[in-house]
Protein backbone atom coordinates (compact mmCIF):
# COMPACT_ATOMS: atom_id res chain seq x y z
CA UNK A 1 0.00 0.00 0.00
CA UNK A 2 0.84 3.42 -0.65
CA UNK A 3 3.00 5.44 2.42
CA UNK A 4 -0.23 7.82 2.26
CA UNK A 5 -2.53 5.38 2.97
CA UNK A 6 -0.40 3.91 5.89
CA UNK A 7 -0.65 7.91 7.17
CA UNK A 8 -4.51 7.53 6.93
CA UNK A 9 -5.13 4.60 8.50
CA UNK A 10 -2.92 5.28 11.50
CA UNK A 11 -4.65 8.76 11.58
CA UNK A 12 -8.06 6.95 12.21
CA UNK A 13 -6.31 4.62 14.75
CA UNK A 14 -4.77 7.64 16.77
CA UNK A 15 -8.02 9.38 17.08
CA UNK A 16 -9.98 6.56 18.09
CA UNK A 17 -7.31 6.71 20.90
CA UNK A 18 -8.07 10.39 21.71
CA UNK A 19 -11.50 9.42 22.00
CA UNK A 20 -11.29 6.70 24.34
CA UNK A 21 -8.64 8.33 26.23
CA UNK A 22 -11.27 10.98 26.64
CA UNK A 23 -14.12 8.91 27.68
CA UNK A 24 -11.67 7.27 30.27
CA UNK A 25 -10.74 10.60 32.08
CA UNK A 26 -14.53 11.57 31.57
CA UNK A 27 -15.56 8.31 33.02
CA UNK A 28 -13.01 8.69 36.00
CA UNK A 29 -14.36 12.39 36.88
CA UNK A 30 -17.38 11.11 36.92
CA UNK A 31 -16.84 8.49 39.88
CA UNK A 32 -14.21 11.12 41.59
CA UNK A 33 -17.19 13.60 41.57
CA UNK A 34 -19.79 10.51 42.71
CA UNK A 35 -17.23 9.78 45.65
CA UNK A 36 -17.50 13.45 46.26
CA UNK A 37 -20.95 13.49 46.42
CA UNK A 38 -20.62 16.93 43.85
CA UNK A 39 -23.79 17.02 41.90
CA UNK A 40 -21.62 20.29 39.86
CA UNK A 41 -18.82 18.69 39.40
CA UNK A 42 -20.83 15.38 37.74
CA UNK A 43 -22.10 17.96 35.63
CA UNK A 44 -18.63 19.13 34.40
CA UNK A 45 -18.05 15.50 33.72
CA UNK A 46 -20.80 15.12 31.49
CA UNK A 47 -20.54 18.35 29.48
CA UNK A 48 -16.95 17.39 28.11
CA UNK A 49 -19.01 14.55 26.56
CA UNK A 50 -20.90 16.90 23.82
CA UNK A 51 -18.27 17.34 21.51
CA UNK A 52 -17.59 13.99 20.85
CA UNK A 53 -19.90 12.37 18.99
CA UNK A 54 -18.49 14.64 16.21
CA UNK A 55 -15.59 13.35 16.55
CA UNK A 56 -16.84 9.47 15.63
CA UNK A 57 -18.50 10.93 12.78
CA UNK A 58 -14.93 12.56 11.66
CA UNK A 59 -13.68 8.99 11.80
CA UNK A 60 -16.20 7.44 10.13
CA UNK A 61 -16.28 10.13 7.24
CA UNK A 62 -12.27 9.47 7.14
CA UNK A 63 -13.14 5.71 6.62
CA UNK A 64 -14.92 6.36 4.27
CA UNK A 65 -12.87 8.26 2.16
CA UNK A 66 -10.03 5.64 2.20
CA UNK A 67 -12.23 3.03 1.07
CA UNK A 68 -12.20 5.54 -2.00
CA UNK A 69 -8.90 6.63 -2.25
CA UNK A 70 -6.73 3.36 -1.48
CA UNK A 71 -9.07 0.43 -2.26
CA UNK A 72 -7.55 -1.52 0.75
CA UNK A 73 -6.96 -5.10 0.38
CA UNK A 74 -8.65 -7.85 2.36
CA UNK A 75 -6.56 -7.44 5.67
CA UNK A 76 -6.67 -3.41 5.86
CA UNK A 77 -10.12 -3.71 5.05
CA UNK A 78 -11.05 -5.76 7.13
CA UNK A 79 -9.47 -3.15 9.65
CA UNK A 80 -10.68 -0.39 8.44
CA UNK A 81 -14.29 -2.46 9.00
CA UNK A 82 -13.38 -2.74 12.46
CA UNK A 83 -12.94 0.65 13.37
CA UNK A 84 -16.62 1.46 11.80
CA UNK A 85 -18.18 -0.72 14.61
CA UNK A 86 -15.65 0.53 17.22
CA UNK A 87 -16.95 4.13 16.50
CA UNK A 88 -20.28 2.98 16.69
CA UNK A 89 -18.88 0.40 20.48
CA UNK A 90 -17.76 4.49 21.40
CA UNK A 91 -21.03 6.58 20.61
CA UNK A 92 -22.84 3.72 22.88
CA UNK A 93 -20.62 4.02 25.91
CA UNK A 94 -20.50 8.44 25.76
CA UNK A 95 -24.44 8.07 25.87
CA UNK A 96 -24.48 5.25 28.77
CA UNK A 97 -21.84 7.13 30.68
CA UNK A 98 -23.46 10.59 30.02
CA UNK A 99 -26.64 9.19 31.42
CA UNK A 100 -25.49 7.12 34.08
CA UNK A 101 -23.63 10.15 35.57
CA UNK A 102 -27.36 12.30 35.22
CA UNK A 103 -28.98 9.15 36.94
CA UNK A 104 -26.35 9.53 39.64
CA UNK A 105 -27.18 13.45 39.93
CA UNK A 106 -30.85 12.79 40.69
CA UNK A 107 -29.95 10.02 43.30
CA UNK A 108 -27.32 12.83 45.37
CA UNK A 109 -29.95 15.53 44.93
CA UNK A 110 -32.49 13.68 46.84
CA UNK A 111 -29.49 12.71 49.43
CA UNK A 112 -31.02 9.34 50.93
CA UNK A 113 -28.81 7.68 53.09
CA UNK A 114 -29.55 4.17 52.12
CA UNK A 115 -29.50 5.06 48.58
CA UNK A 116 -26.17 6.47 49.05
CA UNK A 117 -24.59 3.81 50.27
CA UNK A 118 -25.80 1.47 47.53
CA UNK A 119 -24.26 4.03 45.64
CA UNK A 120 -21.01 4.11 47.70
CA UNK A 121 -20.98 0.09 47.04
CA UNK A 122 -21.71 0.30 43.19
CA UNK A 123 -18.35 1.98 42.67
CA UNK A 124 -16.41 -1.12 42.74
CA UNK A 125 -17.89 -1.94 39.42
CA UNK A 126 -16.83 1.82 37.81
CA UNK A 127 -13.27 0.68 39.30
CA UNK A 128 -13.48 -2.08 37.18
CA UNK A 129 -14.69 0.40 34.33
CA UNK A 130 -11.25 2.18 34.55
CA UNK A 131 -9.31 -0.92 34.56
CA UNK A 132 -10.98 -2.08 31.09
CA UNK A 133 -10.42 1.25 29.69
CA UNK A 134 -7.12 1.11 30.37
CA UNK A 135 -6.34 -2.28 28.79
CA UNK A 136 -8.34 -1.43 25.97
CA UNK A 137 -5.89 1.84 25.35
CA UNK A 138 -2.90 -0.60 25.57
CA UNK A 139 -4.31 -3.06 22.87
CA UNK A 140 -5.04 0.31 20.58
CA UNK A 141 -1.64 1.31 21.32
CA UNK A 142 0.10 -2.11 20.93
CA UNK A 143 -2.03 -3.01 18.29
CA UNK A 144 0.79 -4.98 15.71
CA UNK A 145 1.13 -7.73 19.12
CA UNK A 146 -1.16 -10.24 18.42
CA UNK A 147 -0.33 -12.12 21.47
CA UNK A 148 -0.01 -8.89 23.89
CA UNK A 149 -3.73 -8.07 22.66
CA UNK A 150 -5.16 -11.31 23.16
CA UNK A 151 -3.85 -11.45 27.25
CA UNK A 152 -5.49 -7.59 27.44
CA UNK A 153 -9.04 -8.50 25.84
CA UNK A 154 -8.83 -11.59 28.53
CA UNK A 155 -8.00 -9.11 31.10
CA UNK A 156 -11.22 -6.82 29.98
CA UNK A 157 -13.50 -9.92 29.86
CA UNK A 158 -12.30 -10.62 33.60
CA UNK A 159 -13.31 -6.84 34.42
CA UNK A 160 -16.69 -7.80 33.27
CA UNK A 161 -17.52 -10.86 35.27
CA UNK A 162 -16.27 -9.00 38.07
CA UNK A 163 -18.70 -6.28 37.29
CA UNK A 164 -21.70 -8.92 36.92
CA UNK A 165 -20.84 -10.75 40.71
CA UNK A 166 -20.33 -7.24 41.90
CA UNK A 167 -24.37 -6.25 40.63
CA UNK A 168 -25.50 -9.24 41.66
CA UNK A 169 -24.33 -8.61 45.64
CA UNK A 170 -25.98 -5.33 44.94
CA UNK A 171 -29.40 -6.74 43.82
CA UNK A 172 -29.26 -9.81 46.55
CA UNK A 173 -28.87 -6.92 49.15
CA UNK A 174 -31.47 -4.60 47.75
CA UNK A 175 -33.87 -7.17 47.64
CA UNK A 176 -33.18 -7.66 51.50
CA UNK A 177 -33.96 -3.91 52.11
CA UNK A 178 -36.93 -4.39 50.24
CA UNK A 179 -38.06 -7.61 51.84
CA UNK A 180 -37.49 -5.73 55.35
CA UNK A 181 -40.16 -2.34 54.24
CA UNK A 182 -37.63 0.07 54.42
CA UNK A 183 -38.08 2.34 52.20
CA UNK A 184 -39.61 2.49 49.04
CA UNK A 185 -38.99 -0.79 46.92
CA UNK A 186 -39.84 1.97 43.94
CA UNK A 187 -36.54 3.59 44.75
CA UNK A 188 -34.54 0.30 44.84
CA UNK A 189 -35.80 -0.89 41.69
CA UNK A 190 -34.58 2.56 40.01
CA UNK A 191 -31.38 2.33 41.07
CA UNK A 192 -30.36 -1.27 39.65
CA UNK A 193 -31.68 0.18 36.66
CA UNK A 194 -29.30 3.01 36.92
CA UNK A 195 -26.39 0.27 37.77
CA UNK A 196 -27.15 -2.47 35.14
CA UNK A 197 -26.74 0.83 32.63
CA UNK A 198 -23.87 1.47 34.16
CA UNK A 199 -22.66 -2.04 33.12
CA UNK A 200 -23.31 -1.39 29.66
CA UNK A 201 -20.01 0.54 29.56
CA UNK A 202 -17.85 -1.78 29.88
CA UNK A 203 -20.27 -4.45 27.62
CA UNK A 204 -18.95 -2.04 24.70
CA UNK A 205 -15.39 -1.99 25.73
CA UNK A 206 -15.49 -6.10 25.97
CA UNK A 207 -16.69 -5.56 21.86
CA UNK A 208 -14.10 -3.34 21.14
CA UNK A 209 -11.44 -5.29 22.59
CA UNK A 210 -12.99 -8.05 20.13
CA UNK A 211 -13.03 -5.90 17.27
CA UNK A 212 -9.53 -5.49 17.57
CA UNK A 213 -8.28 -8.55 17.55
CA UNK A 214 -10.85 -9.44 14.46
CA UNK A 215 -8.73 -6.47 13.06
CA UNK A 216 -5.73 -8.05 13.35
CA UNK A 217 -6.49 -12.05 13.70
CA UNK A 218 -9.71 -12.46 11.80
CA UNK A 219 -13.17 -14.49 12.59
CA UNK A 220 -16.03 -13.76 13.32
CA UNK A 221 -17.41 -9.76 13.70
Amino acid sequence: MLPQYHDARHAVRDTIIEMVEDLARTNKLGLEAIQNNSVENIEKARTELKEMSAITEKIDNDIVLIFAKFTPGARDLREMVSYLKVTSALNRIRIYINNYLKNMQTVLTEDNRDMSEFVSDSLRINKCTINAFDYTLEMLKTFDDDDKNKKLASKISVENSKTEDIYSLLEKDMVQKMSDAEGNPEEYFNLLKYFRKNLKIIDRLETIAQRVIFARMGGKL
